[in-house]
């Protein structure tokens, strides 16, 4: 890997999955740990589009809150973390960060992606990246399943836009750029470019060696949830795993996009219309690869039923 970066799954944000076949068959869980199978069961249960709220927000700065006993008065650190894309022990450091005028139970509300999207209602899992705002969401059949802050490549190191599909994973790996950096839930994208997302130091904007980092929580989660490619006993190359798009480009040495919000609550909103841009091109080859993994599954499973017989 080149780079040192659910809490939310929607309805699962105490600041502290299945697949499914085209006929609504349960397929696999895929070993995801309890911690998160029922939250994401409430979510996949929602079936209603919901209207996010608008919310407004303002700035707070050092000189103010550093007048108080401590940082830790603040309550809501998580979702402020979120918002101000950095992790809570970079949001301490912070001069300044962004506050909503009023606090919601889901990060999904305050993040740009849709909560539900049609262009994606036939495909099983996705995830798409977006370099612009610095977030990034998880879809299973069009319902957002996951949605927060990430840190993508540096200007020197940016992350490659365009189609991925992950394909190997590790709990743990250390960095090739430097044996120190250990990097958690580490799941692999670009086999020869080394890309991947993985839980790393969120500082608040594009720090990484071309990696998206994640929170933990949300990167083991995605660990749990998203496909690995699929060989052979011949270690030939079967199927690819989950879909992952990036997207946009970062206006590296100008204000942060975010920052945008204080002026206009909806200023990073992606609309149906912005994700059918962003997917479209590459849907043909998504669906494709898609049919290949699930005639596999589809395979094993009636191997293993005769088996079992």
């Amino acid at each position: 890997m080149k780079c040192p970066s659910l809490c939310l799954i929607i309805l699962f944000l105490s600041f502290t999955a299945c697949k499914e076949a085209a006929d609504g068959a349960e397929v696999s869980k895929n070993n995801i740990p309890s911690k998160f199978t029922d939250s994401l069961n409430a979510v996949k249960e929602k079936k209603q589009v919901v209207e996010k709220p608008i919310f407004q927000y303002h700035f707070e700065y050092k000189k103010i809150w550093s007048k108080k006993d401590s940082f830790e008065g603040y309550t809501h650190q998580r979702l402020l973390a979120a918002i101000n894309r950095v992790d809570e022990k970079h949001l301490k450091h912070l001069d300044s960060f962004l506050v909503p005028h009023q606090y919601d139970d889901s990060l999904a509300h305050y993040f740009p992606f849709p909560i539900q999207s049609a262009i994606l209602s036939d495909i099983n899992k996705i995830i798409i990246f977006s370099y612009p705002t610095q977030s990034f969401a998880a879809y299973e059949r069009g319902h957002l399943i996951l949605t927060g802050p990430t840190n993508m490549g540096k200007k020197l190191s940016q992350t490659p836009l365009g189609l991925f599909f992950c394909n190997w994973k590790s709990k743990e790996i250390r960095s090739t750029v430097d044996n120190d950096w250990i990097l958690k839930w580490n799941f692999n994208v670009s086999n020869i470019g080394g890309v991947g997302f993985h839980q790393y130091d969120l500082p608040g904007y594009p720090a990484s060696h071309s990696c998206m980092r994640l929170w933990a929580q949300q990167a083991e989660f995605l660990y749990y949830w998203a496909e690995q490619w699929k060989f052979n006993d011949e270690h030939q190359l079967m199927a690819k795993g989950t879909p992952v798009i990036v997207y946009g480009e970062y206006p590296f040495g100008k204000p942060r996009p975010w920052f945008l919000l204080a002026e206009d609550g909806k200023a990073l909103e992606i609309s149906e219309e912005n994700l059918k841009e962003i997917v479209q091109e590459h849907k043909a080859i998504i669906l494709a690869e898609q049919q290949k993994l699930d005639d596999l599954i589809s395979q094993k499973a009636m191997v293993s039923a005769a088996l079992s017989k």
